[in-house]
């Protein structure tokens, strides 16, 4: 039997990256997928993708940011599956290269508004059902910007590192009420995130490799694979857990 077949899964920033490649190795292992993003086509295709290898989910467009949105998201995989079991809150955004003193008021609330204010408000609407159920799996998508400081990238470095205290908290609150909360440090994945300030900059790529110990970047399907891990019964004892799926970076 698949690990999580018969289980309905929600996944955030599902439309490309480490989203994309989570909501397909949830279906290959039998779940039904949830899949947000505010990407209406990205979501569209990571769909199409789904039911391309004969799994079953349904695409809600959704601003992690807007309360309303999320709460309508969460409600809308209720009315259409009845029940929710495990949640990856991975949609994010990243930021130009600039100094503290040169970071707008705008870009540092863009920033908090997605990173951080998305997986409070996802975990806020995700939880009251699993407490029902007695039962949930929650992972959330720090960076290893969460856990070491990043030149030039203080918001985006600011909102991870409170993805980490936010998951352990809440892990703290939910672990004897069957709810289990962790989160993943993701090191350099090539993703659309970080694509285009590698286009045509091939010592910008070389920068980002050169930061990895094991000499690559990392790929969408091996986060994917740590999520999976995490959300199964085979990590039944892993609570508020921070995760490092990064190459070395954090131990270097």
């Amino acid at each position: 039997m698949k690990r999580f077949e018969g289980k309905v899964v929600l996944v955030t920033g599902g439309g490309s990256g480490i989203g994309r490649a989570t909501s397909l190795a949830f279906v290959s292992e039998g779940a039904r997928v949830v899949i947000d993003d505010i990407n209406v086509e990205g979501g569209e295709e990571t769909l199409a993708m789904v039911r391309s290898a004969g799994g079953e989910g349904v695409f809600v467009k959704a601003d992690v940011s807007n309360a309303a949105e999320v709460e309508a998201m969460v409600q809308k995989a209720m009315d259409i599956y009845g029940h929710l079991d495990c949640a990856c809150n991975n949609a994010g955004v990243g930021e130009p290269l600039k100094r503290v003193h040169n970071t707008s008021e705008d870009n540092w609330d863009r920033v908090m508004a997605t990173n951080l204010k998305g997986v409070y408000l996802c975990m806020k609407y995700e939880i009251p059902p699993m407490l029902k159920q007695g039962k949930g799996a929650i992972v959330n998508t720090a960076s290893l910007a969460g856990l070491k400081g990043l030149s030039g990238q203080a918001s985006y470095v600011a909102s991870k590192h409170g993805v980490v205290g936010l998951t352990k908290s809440a892990a703290i609150e939910y672990a004897t009420l069957g709810i289990r909360i962790n989160c993943i440090c993701p090191g350099v994945i090539n993703t659309p995130l970080i694509a285009p300030n590698m286009k045509d900059r091939p010592h910008v790529e070389k920068g980002y490799i050169d930061m990895e110990p094991i000499g690559r970047l990392g790929r969408p399907e091996e986060i994917a694979s740590a999520v999976l891990w995490l959300c199964s019964d085979e990590a039944s004892f892993v609570v508020g857990s921070v995760f490092s799926v990064d190459g070395g970076v954090v131990a270097r």
